[in-house]
């Protein structure tokens, strides 16, 4: 299934509806890790990519869970022709819709999405940013309430689990996702070259 629209016409989209720079490097982190797993998968790269990029297209502008996010992006989306696989994607990313997660671009972009912020959480604190993270250390810093409060581990947890992935290769596979692009997504870290 195409995507009537353009990565560039997404990335507009979301720069328009998003100042912040740090939800803007989230999008892009999930959107990094949707299109690894795209390839991995041999599924749609651009339909699974741009999903991630516009998950929380919304999330600034209409903060609020009973009313607003995600259901004004799936409007937005939805008037400018996003596929229906896209417009599922977002909204079963957010359980208090109680759209269920039955494909795999579904089950992918949960288990992506609060790994991938709390991914770059870590990258943040390390000199190296995301060379050399390990899934070790990731979990240490799971157990870590107070680290990245914000960021739920069990959704952390029960993601991989619904992906049928073992964690630490998800882990694994999401930091190297996003070790790729991680002077775009302001990871690289001081001490690397």
């Amino acid at each position: 299934m195409s995507v009537p629209f353009s990565r560039a016409e997404a990335w507009s989209l979301l720069c328009e509806w998003t100042e912040s720079d740090s939800l803007r490097r989230h999008m892009l982190a999930v959107e990094t890790g949707m299109r690894a797993y795209a390839v991995e998968f041999g599924e749609d790269e651009d339909l699974w990519g741009l999903t991630g990029l516009l998950h929380d297209l919304d999330y600034e502008r209409y903060p609020d869970l009973e009313t607003g996010h995600p259901r004004m992006a799936l409007k937005e989306l939805e008037e400018r022709g996003a596929p229906p696989e896209m417009l599922r994607g977002i909204a079963s990313h957010a359980d208090f819709l109680g759209v269920s997660r039955d494909s795999r671009m579904e089950k992918t972009l949960f288990a992506v999405d609060e790994l991938s912020g709390f991914l770059l959480a870590c990258a943040a604190v390390r000199p190296d940013g995301l060379r050399g993270l390990t899934a070790k250390s990731v979990k240490k810093k799971l157990k870590q309430p107070s680290f990245a409060a914000a960021v739920n581990r069990d959704e952390v947890r029960h993601g991989a689990e619904e992906l049928g992935v073992d964690f630490d290769e998800h882990v694994r596979f999401v930091i190297a996702a996003l070790e790729e692009r991680a002077d775009e997504l302001g990871v690289r870290g001081s001490a690397a070259a």
